[in-house]
């Protein structure tokens, strides 16, 4: 399989061109990724859970932090349709493109490695619930699934709190799931900017009022 190649856009989400994935990310090129967030609220307490995955500790980039529920790049011959693939390829659910909401574009710029991660993130958000007995993980790249209240998470990312809990599931060095509690900090997480956060925030609270 040949090296991805990414369309390549200005800071006003203009397409300039096409690139390879590592120089994508050598040059800080504008790209597109999907961004898909598991949000949903029980009808009966009416709250709301949000859900992160575990990256595998295998991975080069933030190995063994939680991060986006699904997320990944749109190669330039895809149109953004085909980001729902990275649902079923990381969690094994099976969802359609239209069983989602579209929340908005979120500009963020990340740095690790060497590389400067500049994306145009389309996100989603997935308002169905599911049971954690349904994730069937592609474990090379999703170590587990963890979820907590939507408004302590809200709490965390604000500086309100600087501890949460969250329940799940991971499956580390093994195909069977371990089911846990565990307490999350923002250390606990990919180092997307706060205005990600704040941003995200604001376009869950649009799709679900």
């Amino acid at each position: 399989m040949g090296e991805e190649r990414l369309s390549v856009y200005d800071e006003e989400y203009n397409r300039i061109g096409e690139a390879s994935r590592r120089d994508v990310h050598a040059r800080g090129d504008w790209h597109e990724t999907f961004h898909c967030w598991f949000v949903h609220c029980d009808k009966i307490s009416g709250e709301y859970t949000i859900y992160f995955q575990l990256r595998s500790h295998e991975k080069k980039d933030y190995p063994g932090l939680l991060d986006i529920t699904a997320a990944g790049h749109i190669q330039s011959h895809e149109s953004m349709e085909d980001g729902v693939r990275e649902v079923k390829e990381e969690l094994g659910l099976g969802i359609g493109f239209n069983e989602l909401i579209f929340a908005g574009v979120i500009k963020e710029e990340l740095t690790s490695a060497g590389i400067l991660d500049r994306e145009l993130a389309n996100v989603f958000i997935y308002t169905k619930p599911v049971s954690l007995e349904c994730f069937q993980l592609q474990t090379d790249e999703v170590s587990g699934i963890f979820r907590t209240k939507l408004r302590h998470f809200e709490q965390l990312i604000s500086g309100e709190k600087k501890e949460i809990r969250a329940d799940g599931f991971s499956v580390e060095g093994t195909t069977e799931k371990t089911y846990r509690h565990r307490s999350i900090t923002m250390d606990d997480f990919v180092a997307h900017p706060p205005s990600y956060f704040k941003k995200l925030m604001e376009c869950i609270t649009n799709v679900m009022s």
